[in-house]
């Protein structure tokens, strides 16, 4: 089961999208080189407001490309970059990723699933209603997130489009994502 990598993306600053770049380097332990979300303990302004200590589980944020396609079925034009992650994907069913599901990027890097990102209303700042098309229910009422995965960085390397992705699930049993 593979993949590939088809946006990279990183900003030094907080902000809600991040530019495209011909490469980024990861950084075991740490993050994305030069990220505003880089870094042993949280950087996320909310999670940075609750509690400054807590380990930092959205180092590296991922977004499968087709979600971009199924958003603009329903009206929104979102491209790579900006709904903040780091890495899009392409081939690869992040959302059904368990727990611990190690991703090994190109020649070096390896990055492990932490969770799902948790959509906050600064979507629809970016598009007014695209909240609502990255997050929804299911038919038992559940709450579904689809705004992509967050990872932590195993062993750093320089990550480019074009990229091959292997996933190696971890041994069972399977604990599927949660928001982290």
């Amino acid at each position: 089961m593979g993949g590939a990598v088809t946006a990279v993306s990183s900003n030094g600053e907080h902000s809600f999208s991040k530019p495209t770049r011909e490469s980024i380097t990861l950084l075991a332990g740490l993050g994305v080189e030069g990220d505003a979300h880089m870094g042993v303990t949280v950087k996320h302004r909310s999670r940075v407001a609750q509690d400054p200590t807590q380990p930092n589980l959205r180092q590296v944020h991922l977004i499968h490309e087709e979600l971009f396609a199924e958003v603009r079925a329903a009206g929104f034009a979102v491209a790579p970059g900006e709904l903040g992650e780091n890495i899009t994907t392409q081939g690869i069913d992040l959302l059904g990723l368990p727990v611990g599901t190690l991703l090994l990027i190109g020649g070096e890097a390896v990055v492990e699933v932490t969770g799902l990102r948790n959509p906050c209303p600064q979507i629809d700042g970016f598009s007014k209603g695209l909240l609502k098309e990255v997050v929804g229910r299911d038919e038992a009422g559940n709450l579904v997130r689809r705004a992509g995965v967050m990872s932590v960085v195993k062993a750093g390397g320089v990550v480019r489009p074009g990229d091959t992705i292997e996933v190696r699930l971890p041994d069972g049993p399977h604990r599927p994502l949660d928001r982290v």
